[in-house]
């Protein structure tokens, strides 16, 4: 059997953002005003900080305005809270980014639910996993949605195949397993507790990694012709699929670096542009 053929997310990204851009410039020529993300970082994690920079450059080249908001690793959850709710209530942002993690001290979750629901361009809050699980319009978590749009443009059609989700993150796992479900793919869920994991990947039509763990899925455990889908990252450039097993029996797969990290950029623009049309009550085609 040959190798599998490369998801290449760095290209569909590209594309996505460039249409994006001309989103924008049209919303902001008929407006006045340019759509405006909101990002909010706690501390100085190296990672964060490096991941945060990028999304602002990523925003000017979309003509997105970025407006950063960096907070000291001593704040608290109250106060973290207040910093969301006063972006949620200005009329000048129109999407907010919540860089985590957070910290250990900070309760995450509430502070994830101070954002309002139209401005929640990240998909993170209670109602944006409840509207997309029931089919109604809403924001998708980032990685996620990016994963549904590479598995479209390389016309992988989820309708009627078994799909293994290998991980249940509230953003990253969950709710691309009910996307998947929404599309009528046969969703299972495992993780790390899940008894023979290799004997659900190995009915696998589409899997998905999102475990966090190193080469947890090995190749000889996928299915030929299958279609893996790594989202991943550790350490030295290594996601949760031993890539080079893996590439010589599936028939699609993602590399890391290069798959599915470009795409959740790209779709966090891409709702942020949204969020601003909704908000000022304008369709951008």
């Amino acid at each position: 059997m040959s190798q599998a053929r490369l998801m290449d997310g760095n290209a569909l990204a590209r594309r996505i953002i460039e249409e994006t851009g001309e989103r924008a410039a049209g919303l902001t020529e008929r407006t006045g005003t340019a759509p405006c993300l909101a990002t909010v970082l706690v501390g100085e994690d190296p990672a964060s900080v490096t991941y945060v920079r990028m999304k602002q450059n990523r925003c000017r080249k979309a003509g997105i305005t970025s407006r950063h908001v960096a907070l000291p690793a001593a704040t608290t959850t109250g106060e973290l809270v207040a910093t969301v709710e006063e972006l949620s209530a200005d009329p000048g942002v129109h999407g907010i980014l919540l860089q985590h993690p957070v910290g250990d001290h900070i309760d995450e979750r509430a502070a994830f639910e101070a954002i309002a629901p139209g401005k929640d361009v990240d998909g993170v809050t209670f109602a944006s996993f409840a509207t997309r699980s029931f089919g109604l319009p809403g924001f998708v978590s980032c990685t996620p949605g990016g994963i549904m749009r590479l598995l479209d443009a390389y016309g992988v059609d989820p309708a009627g195949k078994r799909a293994v989700v290998v991980g249940r993150s509230a953003i990253l796992g969950k709710p691309v397993g009910m996307l998947l479900l929404a599309r009528d793919a046969t969703v299972t869920y495992c993780h790390s507790r899940t008894r023979d994991l290799s004997a659900a990947v190995r009915e696998a039509d589409i899997v998905v990694a999102a475990a966090g763990r190193p080469r947890l899925v090995r190749g000889q455990d996928v299915k030929p012709g299958a279609v893996v889908i790594d989202a991943g990252y550790n350490a030295g450039n290594v996601g949760d699929v031993d890539f080079d097993s893996a590439v010589e029996r599936a028939s699609l797969i993602t590399p890391v670096p290069g798959g599915v990290g470009p795409m959740t950029i790209a779709t966090l623009l891409e709702q942020t542009v949204e969020a601003a049309a909704r908000q000022l009550g304008v369709t951008v085609v």
